[in-house]
């Protein structure tokens, strides 16, 4: 109970919308639309910049928001970086892996609910 205070805050404050630079780009990824098995966070120092830091968190089993450990470490990486707005993901947006990195063409090989889908929306393209 005591760890899901981290989740609560974490959440309260993406709810407060823009409140100065730098921002904290918080984004889900999963192998379908239901589950999270990664999160990355990006840390954006002013306008029109690009992303500074990056750091990623990775579960192999269950969903990375609902994981208060996780949580409370991407709190700590906002804290650290001094990210006085928060912007998070609505949803998942897309396959955890990395195309060149993970896989080589166009659709990861192990996420086979993205193929063909419109990462942003899940909904089918072709």
């Amino acid at each position: 109970m005591l760890e899901d205070r981290f989740l609560k805050r974490l959440s309260k404050k993406a709810r407060k919308g823009l409140r100065g630079w730098p921002i904290a780009t918080i984004a889900f990824y999963g192998p379908n639309l239901s589950q999270a098995t990664k999160v990355a966070v990006g840390i954006v120092p002013s306008e029109n910049a690009a992303v500074e830091e990056l750091r990623d968190w990775k579960v192999e089993r269950g969903d990375v928001r609902a994981d208060p450990g996780i949580a409370r470490e991407i709190l700590e990486f906002i804290e650290e970086h001094q990210a006085r707005s928060v912007v998070m993901t609505d949803g998942i947006i897309g396959c955890p892996h990395q195309e060149g990195i993970d896989y080589e063409g166009e659709w990861c090989p192990v996420c086979e609910f993205w193929h063909g889908r419109d990462r942003f929306t899940g909904q089918r393209v072709q």
